[in-house]
């Protein structure tokens, strides 16, 4: 996806928000990994990432989320970007491509740990713009490769689009026919646990999504999102209980469907109008100041 472009870069890249419109956990896979089926799509809102050739490599951060975020790509907690790179350069310069140095900045406007993909997105934009910058190729399967070796949810994230995602993240499938919704985002600033949160999941082998058949409008969507869950939300709740005080103040605010998005704390609200939309953000912001609220569209069909 094209960004507006940040000031002194060759090339910008959004990551655009990933929001889980419904995710069940359907199985536990013998390596402990959970067996996933979770309605995706992405936001107009997203961090960004930017690209320039240099002397060495090098590393800039800014935004109101910067400051929480780790500077080196050591370790599983490195910072997704820097592994981004390091692994597509490993994989490029080993079939005798050029990877050279490069500046990269990070503009962090995405919670942290927030359940809507900000650390895959930003890992899938890395990789896509590098490619561009280096003027690269690979084929779309070994990207996806790519992608999984960083985390389940980057090849997801790659494109941009609504799609339907299964396993542990990495069979995906288009959903052409998703609609784009007014949306907003609210995210009350506590960070959580994603691996705490599935130790307290009770029941691993919950009921499989099933998507509607002949949806071809928001409204038979809209019906057809409400019979599904987020069986994350529970136990994300009895950790936090401030996300049942976010998903209480977006019932308040008339959301046609309310949910947690992945594992938290993001829930969101999907709305009739971008006018509705934008009244609820401003009402929930002011009962709310020290929240994180956000109203956009998400990607998808228009009217």
């Amino acid at each position: 996806m094209q960004a507006d472009g940040i000031a002194g870069f060759a090339l910008t890249r959004v990551a655009p928000a990933k929001i889980n419109l419904a995710l069940h956990v359907v199985g536990q896979r013998a390596d402990g990994h959970h067996r996933l089926e979770s309605v995706v799509t992405f936001a107009e809102c997203g961090d960004r990432v930017a690209f320039s050739p240099a002397d060495a490599d090098r590393f800039t951060l800014s935004g109101p989320f910067a400051r929480d975020l780790p500077v080196s790509a050591e370790g599983s907690t490195g910072n997704l970007v820097l592994r981004a790179r390091d692994l597509l350069r490993r994989e490029l310069t080993g079939r005798g491509d050029a990877a050279g140095p490069v500046h990269l900045h990070l503009e962090k406007t995405l919670p942290i740990a927030s359940g809507i993909g900000g650390g895959s997105a930003d890992a899938a934009a890395t990789l896509r713009g590098l490619l561009s910058l280096w003027r690269a190729e690979i084929a779309p399967e070994g990207l996806a490769e790519l992608a999984l070796e960083l985390g389940a949810d980057v090849p997801m994230c790659l494109d941009g689009g609504p799609l339907l995602a299964r396993g542990i993240g990495e069979e995906l499938a288009p959903l052409a026919d998703l609609p784009s919704f007014a949306i907003v985002l609210v995210n009350p600033l506590v960070a959580v646990s994603t691996p705490v949160i599935f130790r307290m999941l009770a029941e691993k082998r919950n009921p499989p999504l099933t998507l509607p058949q002949g949806a071809r409008t928001a409204a038979d969507w809209l019906t057809a999102l409400a019979g599904m869950r987020n069986d994350l939300e529970r136990p994300a709740q009895t950790l936090e209980p401030t996300i049942e005080g976010v998903s209480a103040a977006l019932r308040a605010a008339e959301a046609k469907l309310v949910r947690m998005s992945g594992s938290g704390a993001t829930c969101f609200g999907l709305f009739d109008s971008d006018e509705r939309a934008a009244a609820a953000a401003q009402r929930i912001s002011a009962g709310h100041a020290e929240w994180y609220v956000h109203a956009t569209r998400t990607a998808g069909m228009r009217d």
